[in-house]
């Protein structure tokens, strides 16, 4: 018997190989399935099952792709009511290949139609080896039970439930793979490590010591991380059954002129893929920054419109063809094409640009000594601002300022920040975007900033709230 686990930065998640000798499964999938074709080559094995823990809500899954390829067919949670051939489970059920039996558990919680697979290697013992979680059990933390709404109390009470009657009953030698790891929304404050064991989670994660129930589903329904737009439709096209990869259009090259009229008939949206301080210098107007490097699944699910066409801004092929496959993941499909030739090809053309200009924190703290009630945006989160940040400033997390720009001043300009200049980066260009155009971002940030010595420690401590 193998495991082998697939962790994708960004979106933190991890998904499986379970081998026997000439058989696998696949577990939770994500959507670009050649990695898992190409594993089970290496192993010397065919691909014989897919197995579905949930419908995932930050991530477009892999399991019509992995099923159009190999023909394995795909075992979902019952409850789920996908509309696409499957295998419904529900607890109880049991998968065999060779000499594994993986039993299914119904542990909803983080999601209504959740299940747990567990592993059981028969011809070594009749206790189960492994547990595959999904997200209801994480290295330190367990999932969120807050993405419905109107559904948080009554899922927190039924993840509770799943924890402490089902999973938690699971042997301590029991491992635990679960779907994502620190970096993901799905929960809380997720470790770095990416598997544990029930023995380890029973004396260390601080969920699972919330004994009483109440105390647990208040726990876990205040003060939540926020949630980005596309959570809220991933799981829909995972029910559904995501449009495969191979019958996507390919982006054209699209030339200065191209672009130029598609933004005069203003049916797309342009994405520049480079950092800050590239964007800074200049950019095709009404673009949008959000860094290839930077989180780009996740920040661009969050706050660009699937229902438009969209258009990529980079500096080589590589970059676009990264960005397709990071977007693609979720459920980001309408990507009409890229700029050819990049912004230097875009002024050679002669076509009209726009910049933000970019500050050092040394030249913030000269235009704080000089205008005290300078307007400063932290576009941080705000457990970050709560922490430490500069006296006046105004917190207002990147994603809010789509609708909440009325709460800055309208006259003078607006400095914005955060940790490093990448998400102030994003925040400047969707404020370019409502019309404010007197901004400066602060290379660097609070990264920057405090290494300058610019706010001493107590300072800094004096500022929590």
């Amino acid at each position: 018997m193998i495991i082998r686990q697939f962790f994708i930065p960004g979106i933190a998640h991890s998904s499986y190989l379970i081998g026997g000798v000439s058989s696998c499964l696949i577990v939770d999938p994500t959507r670009d399935v050649d990695r898992y074709l190409a594993a089970a080559r290496d192993e010397g094995m065919h691909i014989t099952g897919i197995l579905e823990t949930h419908l995932h809500a930050d991530f477009v899954s892999g399991h019509l792709d992995l099923n159009e390829k190999t023909g394995a067919p795909i075992y979902m949670p019952a409850r789920a009511q996908a509309l696409f051939p499957h295998m419904p489970v529900r607890d109880g059920s049991v998968i065999t290949i060779e000499d594994l039996r993986i039993e299914v558990r119904e542990t909803p919680g983080h999601t209504p139609e959740h299940v747990s697979y567990v592993l059981i290697h028969q011809s070594s013992s009749e206790s189960p080896f492994a547990v595959f979680c999904g997200d209801t059990l994480f290295v330190g933390d367990v999932g969120r039970p807050d993405l419905f709404p109107g559904k948080a109390q009554e899922l927190a009470s039924s993840l509770y439930t799943s924890l402490h009657d089902h999973l938690m009953t699971l042997p301590d030698h029991c491992k635990v793979y679960p779907a994502h790891g620190a970096g993901s929304l799905c929960g809380r404050k997720l470790s770095a490590q990416r598997e544990s064991t029930i023995g380890y989670e029973r004396i260390s994660n601080p969920i699972l010591a919330i004994k009483d129930r109440e105390t647990f589903i208040s726990t876990l329904t205040t003060a939540m991380p926020p949630v980005p737009d596309h959570f809220g439709r991933c799981s829909e096209i995972n029910r559904r059954g995501p449009v495969l990869v191979s019958a996507l259009p390919v982006p054209a090259q699209l030339s200065p002129g191209e672009i130029s009229r598609l933004l005069e008939e203003d049916t797309v949206d342009l994405i520049d893929l480079r950092g800050y301080d590239a964007f800074g210098g200049f950019h095709i107007p009404s673009s949008w920054n959000i860094n290839i490097d930077l989180n780009f699944s996740t920040f661009s699910g969050w706050v660009l419109n699937p229902d438009r066409d969209l258009i990529l801004i980079g500096d080589h092929q590589d970059q676009h063809a990264k960005a397709v496959l990071m977007m693609n993941r979720v459920g980001l499909d309408s990507i009409r094409g890229y700029l050819s030739g990049g912004m230097q090809k875009w002024a050679f053309a002669g076509y009209n640009s726009d910049h933000v200009s970019i500050i050092s924190v040394q030249e913030l703290a000269t235009l704080i000594s000089h205008n005290p009630t300078l307007q400063i945006l932290d576009v941080r989160t705000a457990d970050e601002y709560a922490g430490y940040h500069i006296p006046g400033s105004v917190n207002i997390p990147w994603p809010d300022l789509r609708t909440r720009t009325s709460e800055l001043r309208s006259a003078g300009p607006v400095v914005v920040i955060c940790g490093s200049g990448f998400r102030s980066g994003i925040a400047c260009s969707i404020l370019k975007r409502v019309g404010c155009h007197d901004i400066l971002n602060v290379a660097g940030g609070y990264t920057g900033w405090i290494a300058a010595g610019l706010n001493t420690a107590t300072s800094l401590t004096s500022l929590k709230n």
